[in-house]
Formats: C-alpha cells, sequence, structure tokens
C-alpha cells in the first residue's frame, strides 16, 4: 500500500493526495492518507471527504509521529514500519517515479508532472460527491451562459499573517488587469469575470476591470469546495499564487482552456519551484 500524509488547505490536500493516487495507480496498489494531522489541527479542516477518492483514511503501518510518545515516535524512525520518502524540494522529484510499492510520501508535491500520465483517473476521483446547495446550481447555470473567466484573489492568511506574508505576497491589482486584457486579446471580446476571493470586500472596492464582473461571495470557508466546482465551470481561469486558483483551473478539463497565472508564486526570491504550472499556461 502507498500512503500520503495529508496536511494544509484544500489545495495542498489535493496535490498530496493526487502524487498518492498516482504512485498507487502505477504499482496497482491501493491507497491510504495519514489524516492523522487533523487531530489536532487548528487552521484547516478535511476537505477530501467532498470528493470521489479513492483511499482509505484508516491505513495500517503508517510511521509514528510525535504524537504517539517519544520513544515509538524515535523507534519508528531507527526502524519504520515502511519505506518513507520525504520531499526533497519544492520543485518537481525526479525520484518520485523510482519509489517502491510500500513507500509513505510526506511532502507537498506540487506539481502536475507527478500524475499527469493518470489525469483521466484523478479527475474522475475529483467529482464531487456532496450535492450542490441552491445557491450554487443558481451560480453555475449563470457560469454556463457566459464566456465565463474564474478569477482568484487570495489574501486572507497571506495577509493577516506576516510569515505566509514574507513567503507567499499577493497578487497586485496590475497582474489581474493584464491578465485580464490578455484574455481579450486572444478571445477577441470581452467575458464575464466570475471573482473568487476570501476577501470579498476587498475585491469589490479595489478590482475594476473593462468587463462585467460577477462577485461569488455566499461560500463560506466551510463550503470552499463548492467554490472550487464553480471555478472549474468556467471556460478560462486566472490564478492567484495559490494552490486552491491552481485547482480550480486544473479540473476545467477543456484542452483549449487559457491559464493566466503569475510569473513569480513566491515572493521570498529563496523559494522557488519552476515545476508549479502545467506547460500550456500561460505566466505573467
Amino acid at each position: 500500500m502507498i500512503t500520503t500524509r495529508i496536511i494544509g488547505g484544500l489545495g495542498n490536500q489535493l496535490f498530496q493526495y493526487c502524487a498518492g493516487r498516482a504512485l498507487a495507480l502505477r504499482h496497482q496498489q491501493p491507497l491510504g492518507l495519514d489524516v492523522r494531522a487533523f487531530e489536532t489541527y487548528r487552521h484547516y479542516d478535511l476537505g477530501l471527504g467532498h470528493f470521489d477518492i479513492q483511499a482509505d483514511l484508516t491505513p495500517p503501518n503508517l510511521p509514528a509521529i510525535k504524537t504517539d510518545g517519544v520513544l515509538k515516535y524515535a523507534l519508528s524512525k531507527l526502524r519504520p514500519s515502511k519505506p518513507v520518502h520525504r520531499e526533497p524540494s519544492l520543485a518537481f522529484d525526479p525520484q518520485f517515479m523510482n519509489l517502491g510499492p510500500q513507500t509513505h510520501l510526506i511532502g507537498y508535491w506540487q506539481s502536475e508532472r507527478y500524475f499527469r500520465p493518470f489525469a483521466a483517473e484523478i479527475r474522475k476521483d475529483l467529482t464531487l460527491v456532496t450535492p450542490p446547495s441552491p445557491d450554487n446550481i443558481a451560480m453555475a447555470a449563470r457560469i454556463d451562459g457566459a464566456v465565463a473567466v474564474s478569477l482568484h484573489i487570495r489574501r486572507g492568511d497571506y495577509v493577516s499573517n506576516s510569515k505566509f506574508n514574507a513567503a507567499h505576497g499577493t497578487c497586485d491589482i496590475d497582474y489581474y488587469q493584464r491578465a485580464v486584457q490578455a484574455i481579450i486579446d486572444r478571445l477577441g471580446m470581452a467575458p464575464v469575470v466570475f471573482a473568487f476571493s476570501d476577501d470579498p470586500d476587498w475585491v469589490a472596492a479595489h478590482l475594476h476591470l473593462p468587463c462585467e464582473v460577477v462577485l461569488v461571495r455566499h461560500n463560506d470557508s466551510d463550503h470552499n469546495y463548492e467554490d472550487l466546482a464553480l471555478m472549474a465551470r468556467c471556460d478560462h481561469h486566472i490564478i492567484a499564487n495559490s494552490s486552491f486558483s491552481w485547482w480550480g483551473a486544473w479540473l476545467n478539463p477543456d484542452p483549449d482552456k487559457i491559464v493566466i497565472a503569475p510569473a513569480r508564486w513566491f515572493a521570498d526570491p529563496k523559494l522557488s519551484n519552476p515545476d508549479i504550472l502545467p506547460p500550456e499556461w500561460q505566466a505573467i
């Protein structure tokens, strides 16, 4: 069995699941999810249950963690119950393809390169099984009736948390204006922009574009998977430096979609992931 540690927000959880799922499919092994972090995690909830994931949430033989006690944790380091592979950097890890069929994965695995060969299976896994609310059914119909572009502005802890702000920073309004103009130039028309954000009041006050803007603000953080489904329903995408909107764009299966992404993913120059964007996406 392949097992993978799940931690972080929904976007991170999806990357971790997909890397593990791809390795499990490669070896024709079942997948187990190590979700123990969510027993004490204060920041995020486990969101994978809203999707048609193919994994065991209580897998056996997981490596010990610190909450298991100092002795058990130390012994597990000396004699691990299964081989553990930690992500060596933020970039794609070529060694991943050589990992064995009993590996435990620890990392973020933020690149499509880990699971691109199994994209069809993974898109099926990431079908929502939680029914949409009436508000989201209505918004989906509105998206379907337009040439729709999803636009995501990530603020939240990227602004309020000084450590996160120093590492990630935020995309400025100039980026979004240039991204919208790039899509208008490629389409030869002005689309309808559906704007998603964890700070919708700020977006309403600051985002001014040469096209119709619909601010999608009815889903709270407990229903962020609904926003993800609405993003994926759009024809084209303008993403933030955020794994959440990355998935909103990737889950759109249309090969002709336009995806605009920030060329600078991290504010901290010491951080780099040259493999974060699929080759078809346009960085500006």
